[in-house]
């Protein structure tokens, strides 16, 4: 039989002409068998999806899957959509995960979910401890991640059992699909049942997915006449007549559900199945569904329809206790009502685990719950949703129901949809919040808090729809008499909205206007923060120098007390760095800065001084006080939840830290997993251009020239002009990119755009954009004299700031295009400067330089000793081009390159070096993370460690572990 309730009528035991679909599950339970050591093999069939419009059988195959999962010994997890609960944001996450976990105590639930507890407390409906964060939707979707991935290798093989995905809420569909390609990985089987033509748009990869995954999705047939006279006479015997079942299957039009209710009806008035039949199961026929099931239901008492009306409103499964509050039915009348409903076959038997009843099928509650007026069903949303809220189900519950009445101007349904939307914002569920607030504001709320929901509800939609930000909180701008710090957090948010919409300009002339207007110190001070901020990176900035002196003056007279006064004086440091101040000067503005503190994660100041402080500190040649910051503020992050556009521009400018330091290997892995995250984050985000710029940096480092080239013209770099100040300036990278394809000549007029736009704004420091350095180099074959000068200029400017790694990048440039005897001592200076500087990279290509100078002029053994110390960095940077040039070097001077040491391969501990083991035999991550007891993150960070340790990456990991030594126990 093939019928949809959630519990299979016991007068049906088989599946009608649904062998293929069987089989189809037979045979992915066989693979998932197979998983059952941990260890995932090819599969096939991780996802399997049965689809087609209501009544065809959708159900009742989960319902098989479940039964035979559970004969396979599987560990099953289910979710199923509700046609009226799809605001109800994370619904199907919960029925996923929630069961797992109240079999749980808190310390299990704490060991299990780690670090990620509060992050996905709030999606979870567990008690979150102390401050409760607001983490974005990607950190969100992560951490449902991790708790499902647990939860997978704790309990494995798993089964995921989905049904009516088309009704699923959007936020559990986006984590769905998010997390389902994860199959291939885990010991895991997931199974949809939905309907195709009503799958929302948020379910487009979980339907990409299932194409690829062994068969396309099992679209489900109607039943044949055969099929139907199979249901038929096993309910009314062999003897119903052929003539018979054929009307039957004509009167059902083969739907599966129909057949089986038809069947049972018939059945129950003890009819044979002959002719003199058919006019009752005519009737029996029509009454199934539609119009027909409305007269059925009509036909029983007052009260027992009105509770029926209330579970339809509420939605399959419904609390009978809660319904029959609403209907003011009392114990022995719900306990009447339910019996009839069930001898009705509108209700289904049983109870669920919580006491709760469903309907037979979905198709019956549908057309009950549209079968009620409009009017009168708007009533009973309203009375749901006052009894939900005071009986204790909480506002989310509530404002679920409060939708669907007319907009009264009640405060009440404002001060609910808003603590609605709050729980939202910390479930990470932006949108589900968005909508409420929308709402709110349009019931309409008292005109004292109208500035306060235009605020909340731009706060909600910043993420997902900016423009849409900007509108709310100009709207909030023009309410009367707003509170000052509401009118301060307005503005920031107004000015941060902005900015990210490409509108800087903008962004800064509301911050002046603001900073103008404030009468209160304080708030004054924070408008002009802001101002400075987002005029700093404007690109287009005409007002840079003039700006740079007004900072200037502001800092002079600040001690640093108030959070507003650190904020200054940090923009004065990072102002300090651009203009190439002396680095003391800068440095000593950015320990003034942190003195007291400086969150990265406060949502009404955003991220951008507290990582420009920290980068003061890389560019002053502190790469290790800047890493401190860095780790600081990304564990912030982190631990709130913040693992979208936040997270990417951290690990991202974390990898420019280490790329600065010559750990090349670590770089190009942290950089690249700051594009993967923006990449995740919807709409274009800044990370993305800092992230690509500094990823191609990192590859010219290495060598591969062709890779960098394929990452450019992905992201199309070099292509797009930036109204934001991002660094390293894209211009200067893809000149770097030009140079190093040999295309000196196409690198000459950007570079030198480049330098007409720095130095009108007054940014001369070569530490920060070395545009005078690579324009030197592009023109040193054609025009010698200019590329000196240029060189000269860069050199003087880099004494100026006074950071070693500067002042020798620049000695080195000007070594390269000096040339002769002449250069071998400003190659010598180089050396000298970059051996007092963390640049290990650049160190090393100045000593190659040098010794290929000294090689040049006849000084063969002082060029080996420092050719041989430049390939040996350049190895352990990660450098192979590098590297390669030095033996090239060696060879030509008719040296022997010396065996290379990996000096620190002895340092390696048993568990890393298991973590490398595994690695090359082509275990995933999460295979790894399980026999090494630790986190998917964990395991990164470890054969990061690795990399950085032995000079190399993924790509030499094999070869290197072929020769080391044993680790140390």
């Amino acid at each position: 039989m093939a019928m949809e309730p959630r519990q299979p009528v016991s007068e049906q035991q088989t599946l009608i002409e649904r062998s293929r679909e069987l089989q189809a599950l037979d045979a992915a339970f066989r693979e998932l068998r197979r998983t059952r050591d941990g260890r995932p093999r090819a599969r096939h069939r991780g996802l399997l999806a049965f689809t087609g419009p209501a009544g065809l059988g959708k159900t009742a195959l989960i319902t098989e899957a479940r039964d035979r999962a559970a004969e396979h010994g599987f560990t099953v997890l289910s979710g199923r959509g509700g046609e009226t609960e799809q605001g109800s944001a994370f619904r199907v996450v919960r029925q996923l995960l929630q069961p797992s976990l109240a079999t749980m105590d808190g310390a299990e639930l704490r060991a299990l979910l780690g670090s990620w507890y509060d992050i996905v407390a709030a999606v979870l409906g567990l008690e979150a401890k102390g401050p409760a964060p607001a983490p974005d939707p990607t950190g969100v979707r992560e951490g449902l991640d991790w708790v499902m991935t647990r939860l997978t290798v704790n309990k494995a093989p798993v089964v995921l059992l989905l049904d009516d995905l088309h009704w699923a809420d959007p936020e559990s569909l986006k984590w769905l699909a998010s997390f389902a390609p994860r199959v291939d990985d885990l010991p895991l089987l997931i199974v949809a049942a939905y309907r195709p033509d009503e799958l929302p748009p948020e379910a487009a990869g979980l339907r990409a997915l299932a194409g690829h995954h062994g068969e396309r999705p099992h679209d489900l047939a109607l039943l044949t006449a055969d099929g139907v006279a199979r249901i038929v006479r096993k309910e009314l015997g062999e003897t119903a007549e052929d003539r018979f079942c054929k009307e039957c299957w004509s009167a059902t039009g083969g739907s599966p559900f129909e057949a089986v209710e038809l069947a049972i009806g018939l059945a129950k008035r003890k009819l044979r199945g002959t002719e003199d039949d058919l006019p009752a199961m005519r009737e029996l026929a029509a009454a199934i569904k539609g119009p027909g099931l409305i007269e059925r239901l009509e036909r029983l008492d007052t009260g027992t329809v009105r509770f029926a009306h209330i579970a339809a409103v509420l939605g399959s499964p419904f609390s009978p206790h809660l319904a029959a509050t609403i209907a003011a039915l009392g114990e022995d009348a719900t306990a009447e009502a339910i019996q009839k409903l069930r001898a009705a076959r509108i209700l289904a038997d049983g109870h669920g685990p919580d006491g709760e009843i469903e309907f037979l099928h979905p198709l019956i509650a549908t057309t009950i719950y549209r079968s009620i007026s409009p009017a009168f069903r708007a009533g009973l949303h309203n009375a749901a949703g006052e009894t939900v809220l005071a009986m204790g189900y909480g506002p989310t519950a509530a404002a679920r129901h409060l939708l669907e009445v007319p907009c009264e101007g009640r405060p009440e349904a404002v001060a609910c949809f808003r603590e609605a939307a709050r729980e939202y914002l910390r479930a990470g569920a932006t949108e589900a919040a968005r909508r409420l607030l929308d709402r709110a504001l349009r019931e309409p709320p008292l005109p004292e808090d109208r500035a306060a929901v235009l605020h909340e509800l731009a706060c909600a939609t910043f993420l997902i729809e900016p423009t849409a930000t900007v509108r709310h909180l100009r709207q909030a701008l023009a309410e009367p008499d707003v509170d000052p710090d509401l009118r301060a957090s307005i503005v920031f948010r107004l000015t941060q909205a902005l900015a990210h919409t490409d509108q800087l300009a903008e962004a800064v002339s509301v911050a002046t206007e603001e900073a103008r207007q404030a009468r209160n110190p304080r708030v004054k001070l924070r408008m002009q923060a802001d101002q400075f901020v987002w005029g700093m990176f404007r690109a287009d900035d005409r007002d840079s120098r003039a700006r740079s002196r007004r900072l200037a003056r502001l800092a002079e007279q600040l001690p640093g007390r108030s959070l507003e006064e650190r904020y200054i004086l940090g923009l004065r440091a990072w102002d300090a760095v651009l203009r190439g101040e002396p680095r003391q000067t800068a440095v000593a503005y950015a320990e003034k800065a942190l003195h007291g503190g400086m969150s990265w994660t406060d949502e009404n100041r955003g991220f951008e001084v507290p990582a420009s402080v920290a980068l003061v500190f890389m560019y002053g040649d502190q790469p290790r006080r800047a890493e401190e910051l860095f780790s600081k503020g990304i564990a912030e992050c982190v631990a709130k939840g913040w693992r979208g556009s936040h997270l990417a521009l951290g690990q991202t400018l974390a990898g420019y830290i280490r790329y600065r330091r010559g750990c090349l290997a670590e770089a190009d892995d942290l950089v690249r997993e700051g594009l993967r995250i923006a990449g995740e984050v919807d709409g274009a985000v800044p990370a993305q251009w800092f992230a690509v710029g500094i990823l191609i940096q990192t590859l010219l480092a290495r060598g591969r020239v062709t890779e960098a080239r394929a990452v450019a013209d992905e992201h199309h770099f070099g292509e797009t002009t930036l109204n934001a100040v991002v660094y390293p300036d894209p211009r200067t990278v893809y000149a770097e990119l030009l140079l190093a394809e040999g295309r000196h000549a196409e690198a000459v007029p950007l570079l030198a755009c480049v330098g007409e736009w720095l130095d009108g704004r007054g940014w001369r420091n070569p530490a920060w954009c070395p545009w005078q350095l690579r324009l030197a180099t592009a023109l040193a074959p054609t025009a010698p004299e200019e590329a000196l000068g240029h060189a000269q200029d860069a050199v003087k400017r880099a004494r100026e700031f006074g950071s070693a790694s500067a002042v020798g990048q620049a000695l080195h440039t000007r070594a390269e295009v000096t040339g002769g005897p002449a250069a071998l001592d400003l190659y010598a200076q180089a050396v000298d400067h970059l051996e007092q500087s963390p640049a290990a990279y650049e160190l090393a290509r100045a000593q190659i330089g040098h010794g290929a100078a000294l090689s040049r002029n006849g000084r063969l053994q002082e060029a080996a000793d420092r050719l041989y110390q430049g390939l040996e960095g350049a190895v352990h940077c990660g450098a192979e081009a590098l590297a390669a040039r030095a033996r090239a070097e060696l060879s030509t001077a008719g040296l022997r390159p010396l065996p290379l040491r990996y000096a620190q391969a002895d340092t390696l501990s048993a568990q890393e070096r298991r973590a490398a083991e595994l690695t090359v035999q082509g275990h995933p991550v999460p295979v790894v993370a399980k026999e090494l007891h630790l986190t998917e993150q964990g395991v990164r960070q470890l054969l990061s460690s690795v990399y950085r340790k032995i000079g190399t990456d993924s790509s030499g990991l094999a070869g290197f572990l072929e020769g080391c030594p044993q680790p140390r126990s």
